[in-house]
């Protein structure tokens, strides 16, 4: 297995990763990218982006991603399509291992992302981007007026219900239990929205949707209590809100973590608890989880990496 060297190592090619190494790159510290598994990050399954500053039409997020990857190039990072396995941070250069390549460098930055826990059943995967996501910030926009529900009973399901009942016609919020995992003053919120309603101890047996224009109608629903007992909810927009997964296996034992598996930093800035290695975007986000802050930690990461760099 080879090895290379570089002074700066970015580990992740969504929007903070690919962010990070344009301007690491502006800087000179000639940045080594190493994208793991799924380049382009989240935004490589997202249909279509009207959020995204700078661009007044609807754009593709694999288009966007493309986008980001050539400007990163062009400013003079190196891609790696490699993935990486383990990490060793104990001391400078840091050891990264992958697949084909160990890559050591003086600072790293990790933007692996995060990915939103799914159902797991083939409906789900079918409609993913044609009425089935898992964002309603990023894809509320598009049920203006419509009917959709909302799967999960913990704060992330709440707070999706409650932005969505400011853009959807009406709101179903569908929990497996006859109780919520959300914040008290959530729920005294949610209770007292009158376009949300909530259907107690029932789970997502499967989401309905046509088939010659694909888009999804409906959702058929299982009672926990009575598997036998099924009914149909009339819907066009399902949003899955069981939470996320930040993609941190790899850096466990090596970084500090919260219980939910988010690299911890300092406030307000991109720094971890090994000198050196800094965060950014969904990996250490977990309230906002948007491209455009990602992006902006992804800048803030460069910069700190930079600093540190010439400190040391």
């Amino acid at each position: 297995m080879n090895t290379v060297h570089s002074k700066l190592l970015i580990i992740g090619a969504g929007p903070a990763g690919y962010t990070a190494a344009i301007y690491a790159a502006r800087a000179n510290l000639n940045p080594l990218l190493v994208t793991g598994m799924q380049p382009g990050g989240q935004l490589t399954i997202t249909t279509d982006v009207e959020n995204y500053p700078g661009f007044s039409d609807v754009i593709q997020g694999p288009w966007l991603m493309e986008q980001m990857r050539l400007q990163a190039e062009h400013m003079g990072t190196t891609i790696n399509y490699d993935y990486i396995s383990r990490v060793d941070f104990s001391k400078r250069p840091f050891t990264c291992y992958g697949e084909t390549t160990t890559f050591t460098a003086d600072a790293v930055i990790i933007a692996t992302g995060a990915e939103a826990k799914w159902l797991g059943i083939p409906s789900e995967t079918k409609y993913r981007g044609f009425g089935v996501s898992a964002c309603a910030t990023c894809d509320g926009f598009f049920f203006r007026n419509k009917p959709v529900a909302v799967i999960g009973g913990g704060n992330s399901a709440v707070e999706e219900a409650l932005y969505l009942s400011n853009i959807a016609s009406h709101v179903t919020l569908v929990h497996r239990r006859n109780t919520l995992r959300s914040e008290k003053i959530l729920q005294t919120r949610l209770f007292a929205n009158p376009k949300i309603s909530i259907i107690w101890d029932h789970e997502v047996d499967e989401i309905l949707g046509t088939q010659d224009s694909v888009g999804v109608n409906g959702v058929r629903l299982r009672s926990t209590q009575d598997s036998a007992s099924t009914q149909i909810l009339d819907v066009e927009g399902v949003f899955i809100a069981i939470g996320h997964s930040p993609k941190t296996d790899v850096f466990k034992g090596h970084l500090n973590l919260d219980e939910s598996g988010y690299i911890l930093t300092e406030k307000g800035e991109t720094t971890t608890n090994v000198p050196g290695v800094f965060a950014a975007g969904d990996v250490q986000d977990k309230i906002y989880r948007q491209a455009v802050t990602a992006a902006g930690q992804g800048c803030m990461a460069a910069l700190d990496a930079e600093k540190f760099l010439t400190l040391n």
